[in-house]
């Protein structure tokens, strides 16, 4: 997929995620925000809520965010409203009384997509599947199930999500057309990396990043940012060259993303210093992110842990000094590092304090599989014996 504006490719971006975006920031401390004008983001949403007359949207970011409600702008915003649902009631009943099938869909869908603009969420629930019942077409169908995938995503509504998600999968099973296919795709991995099912989101991402239109979710810069963060947490180096490093639509979009192209090859070329340094600038980016946040320190820990593996496989024992000076920190940070992670089992190796070494101690995966047999055999057995005399009885 070119980085060029394709924009019109996408579904309509309704409900805007960008709306929710800008309340998540507004509800974090001021320690995670530092780089972020919180009036412009408090103004951005503020403007978003005003096109739209979002009224009923408004009221929750009120009463969640503490602000004092401006009741003139309330009641303009509430008044058109009424007036929009009232327009659409009276083309559903007229579309009922003098028109087919068909039309009566269209007009109880346009009210449907009206109320999520809004933020209504439960009526525009309650209208997007009255529209399903009443569609006839698989792709009208998805289309549908789609929107309230969105109303999920806006809202934070992991059960919305994960109904329609099944919901559009069954239905893909029967027939869906290549496009909307691809789109699931992309719906599917963003749940999957919100709830750190980080392998299945990378080879969702993988799959779509050379045939991206899900622009009413993001952009596909963003979208490229999300695969690569993913796929460095969780394929193998080979596969990462292959599909990241060396990858075409990626490259296209890391040429221009500074941050993101060093943090991927200081990984891949083995420079720690510098991804290190830039982590430290990624976690940032995590922290104000409204997929990422809650696993800003898992990913930050993980990511850790893999550049000490790597660089421990090459070798059989290491000094203290070199790996403090490989990856740009102190003797003491190191060595506290180490001790930890060998302590949680997330790095196979011991320390020699007195001498200063790091020696490695790669696990036999043979002794392991058949200590791991054993151990399974003997719980089977265990339960075999137990069922037995519940049958003699």
């Amino acid at each position: 997929m070119p980085v060029e504006n394709l924009e019109e490719e996408g579904l309509p971006k309704n409900p805007n995620l960008g709306l929710a975006q800008l309340k998540f920031l507004l509800t974090l401390p001021k320690s995670s925000t530092s780089s972020v004008n919180i009036e412009d983001v408090r103004k951005q949403l503020l403007d978003g809520i005003r096109e739209k007359d979002m009224a009923p949207y408004y009221e929750e970011v009120c009463a969640e965010l503490k602000w004092d409600v401006d009741s003139e702008l309330l009641a303009t915003m509430r008044a058109n409203n009424e007036k929009k649902v009232k327009e659409l009631d009276d083309a559903i009943e007229d579309a009922e009384q003098n028109l087919g099938d068909i039309d009566v869909r269209d007009t109880i869908l346009a009210k449907a997509e009206y109320l999520a603009s809004i933020g209504e969420k439960d009526r525009a629930i309650m209208g997007f599947r009255l529209a399903y019942e009443k569609s006839v077409t698989l792709g009208s169908r998805l289309d549908i199930v789609f929107y309230q995938i969105r109303i999920g995503m806006f809202f934070g509504d992991n059960d919305i999500m994960v109904r329609n998600i099944e919901k559009a999968k069954s239905l893909i099973e029967e027939g869906g057309d290549w496009d909307r296919r691809n789109r699931l795709k992309v719906y599917e991995g963003i749940y999957a990396m919100s709830t750190r099912s980080f392998s299945h989101a990378t080879t969702l991402f993988l799959e779509a990043v050379a045939t991206f239109t899900s622009y009413e979710l993001m952009t596909y810069q963003e979208f490229v940012r999300y695969t690569v963060l993913c796929a460095m947490l969780t394929v193998e180096r080979s596969t990462l060259k292959d599909k990241c490093v060396n990858g075409a639509e990626v490259q296209e979009v890391l040429h221009a993303d500074e941050l993101m192209r060093g943090y991927l090859n200081s990984l891949y070329k083995c420079q720690y210093a510098d991804f290190f340094r830039l982590l430290a600038e990624v976690e940032c980016a995590i922290s104000v992110d409204r997929w990422l946040h809650v696993h800003q320190c898992y990913i930050v820990r993980e990511m850790r842990v893999l550049a000490y593996n790597q660089l421990l496989q090459s070798y059989h024992a290491l000094t203290l000094e070199y790996m403090a000076n490989a990856f740009g920190v102190s003797i003491e940070f190191i060595d506290r590092e180490l001790s930890r992670f060998i302590a949680a089992g997330k790095l196979h190796c011991k320390i020699d304090k007195v001498a200063g070494i790091v020696e490695t101690t790669r696990p036999d995966k043979r002794n392991y599989q058949y200590q791991s047999v054993i151990k399974h055999g003997d719980t089977l057995l265990q339960r075999v014996q137990k069922l037995s005399r519940v049958i003699d009885i």
